[in-house]
């Protein structure tokens, strides 16, 4: 019966492990599987968004170490990055008044957004920001740092920067 229940309890462990691995894999995967059917339906805007994700993971790969899988974390960084050069992009052209421009960094932006965690909504963020300001006991801006801090780490995927930022400012104000 020891043995059973040791024998069951290594290959919990096991399937685990491979569904660990599986789930790392997987942002790769799916990148790899858009980018075959980019080709096939000569998407050119998808098949560039694809191809600079792929490229940043690579590239984040080989610097954190030559057979390293980077985690999930670091692949919603990187994804995160993308999108925010792409829409940042999108309006220095609008503002240049190169509207042929901005258009295709902005479809670029929503084809690599496709593979980031749906959005919260403003109200969301305000509540969770709301609990960590009750949580650390902030009363004012000499607190935006240490709120900043903790509303990114629990938000990570899930919201803008700039729009926790502005809800940390406006509920610290």
């Amino acid at each position: 019966m020891c043995c059973l229940s040791m024998r069951h309890e290594r290959m919990l462990y096991f399937t685990i492990f491979v569904f660990q691995k599986r789930k790392q894999m997987s942002l790769q995967k799916k990148i790899m599987e858009q980018l075959k059917a980019a080709m096939k339906s000569k998407d050119s805007v998808a098949l560039e968004s694809l191809r600079a994700i792929k490229s940043a993971i690579l590239l984040a790969q080989t610097e954190s170490g030559a057979k390293e899988e980077i985690s999930e974390d670091q692949e919603l960084k990187i994804l995160q990055k993308l999108v925010k050069q792409r829409k940042d992009s999108a309006v220095l052209f609008k503002e240049q008044g190169r509207d042929d421009l901005a258009a295709p960094e902005l479809a670029q932006a929503e084809v690599i957004a496709q593979f980031l965690p749906e959005q919260m909504s403003e109200f969301d963020i305000k509540e969770v920001v709301t609990g960590i300001i009750a949580q650390i006991g902030a009363s004012g801006m000499k607190d935006m740092g240490k709120v900043m801090g903790m509303a990114s780490k629990q938000l990570a995927g899930k919201a803008d920067g700039k729009t926790i930022s502005a809800l940390v400012k406006a509920a610290l104000v």
